[in-house]
């Protein structure tokens, strides 16, 4: 069975948007982001976003089944649809990411998701998962992909009641231990819930003694 994720997009407005976008700054991705085709879309927002999109990059990367050879794991973008994570994306396609905001219901941001779940729909068929990795507590994602992909979207049940942090978190731990949450349809699922108990430590194996 195919199964694909679906990343929720970082902040593309905030101070580490404009660091990353300045024209003083010096370090590696900025100058990724500025020079060429760009940096790849999944490090970039990885680096706006910190943890949370960190984890859910690892974790999808490491569970998707795309059983076409294709990209297993895309991103949610304010303007573009579904992108693939190692889409490289330049200063200018961040600058025109900024300028949309997706809590609304701008034709910037639907047209293109709507057009991209139409396809990816039909390039999963009938049988294939489509995993958000992202808020359903509202309609921005969820509304628009339900219409399309109906009961084939599904959820991780443990993100009920997590925080963005925690389950940044829950995600790297799953994906260096190989452990697989389980998904439930996003209809049958509660949006809001009881904050479930905070990760366990990681267990730290003692270096051998020589």
């Amino acid at each position: 069975m195919s199964r694909i994720f679906l990343l929720s997009p970082a902040h593309c407005g905030g101070l580490r948007a404009r660091l990353v976008m300045s024209e003083r700054a010096s370090f590696d991705l900025a100058q990724r982001v500025r020079v060429g085709a760009g940096a790849p879309l999944g490090e970039v927002f990885s680096f706006l976003s910190g943890l949370y999109f960190r984890g859910k990059l690892t974790y999808a990367r490491a569970f998707a089944r795309p059983t076409d050879g294709s990209s297993g794991v895309f991103v949610i973008t304010p303007t573009d649809g579904l992108r693939p994570a190692d889409e490289p994306v330049d200063v200018a396609r961040l600058r025109r990411f900024a300028t949309v905001d997706i809590e609304g219901d701008d034709p910037r941001y639907r047209a293109p998701l709507d057009r991209d779940a139409r396809r990816l729909a039909r390039r999963i068929g009938a049988g294939g998962e489509i995993v958000l990795l992202g808020s359903i507590a509202t309609g921005k994602y969820i509304d628009p992909l339900l219409a399309v992909l109906g009961e084939r979207l599904r959820f991780p049940a443990d993100f009920v009641g997590r925080g963005d942090m925690s389950r940044g978190g829950l995600l790297l731990r799953c994906a260096r231990t190989g452990t697989e949450l389980t998904y439930v349809r996003v209809r049958d699922v509660v949006r809001r819930g009881p904050r479930p108990p905070r990760l366990p430590p990681p267990v730290r194996v003692p270096p051998l003694v020589r």
